[in-house]
């Protein structure tokens, strides 16, 4: 009788475990994206930091970056090279003067850094509408049952991720 009873638990457990593994394959599969990632790759998003890259005024604030970085790269050298032999108060000036230097190519790279973002921004209103088609679109043809952002998510294995399909999406539609 024992074993009865115990062959019988073991094969209700199986079939309870089989049939709760239906149930979960039923409801869909389980999914992350990167929306700004899926976006800022598109070919529009591409050509849009590039317009920005090439407008007057970046390129002026990004020679302007590059000659400031090549002056501190030189100052930091130069007072490397030198301050086992400065006194106190040269060390105190050259320390002053990095530091000017260092939040001077820090504005500038802000300058840089928020004339991409505020493109990136823009971008992200106008393709919402177009994201919004393509995750439910994908949603219904990969039978995804929870989709969830990327940056939500401790861990997912890159197969999870839908990310690459959005910009392809987003590609053709554009």
């Amino acid at each position: 009788m024992e074993i009865t009873v115990s062959k019988f638990f073991k094969v209700t457990l199986a079939a309870l475990a089989f049939t709760l593994s239906g149930a979960a394959m039923a409801q869909g599969k389980i999914a992350v994206v990167n929306l700004q990632e899926a976006i800022l790759q598109t070919d529009l998003a591409q050509k849009r930091i590039e317009e920005v890259r090439n407008g007057d005024d970046y390129k002026a604030d990004k020679a302007e970056f590059d000659k400031l970085k090549a002056e501190m790269e030189e100052l930091v050298k130069s007072f490397q090279k030198d301050a086992a032999v400065m006194s106190q108060e040269q060390q105190t000036a050259a320390r002053q003067k990095l530091a000017s230097k260092q939040s001077d190519l820090e504005h500038v790279g802000g300058k840089l850094q928020q004339a991409e973002q505020v493109a990136g921004q823009q971008l992200l209103q106008e393709l919402s509408p177009k994201v919004q088609e393509v995750l439910r679109e994908l949603i219904a043809t990969e039978g995804i049952g929870l989709l969830m952002p990327r940056a939500s998510v401790i861990h997912a294995d890159p197969g999870y991720s839908i990310t690459a399909k959005v910009t392809d999406k987003l590609n053709q539609a554009n």
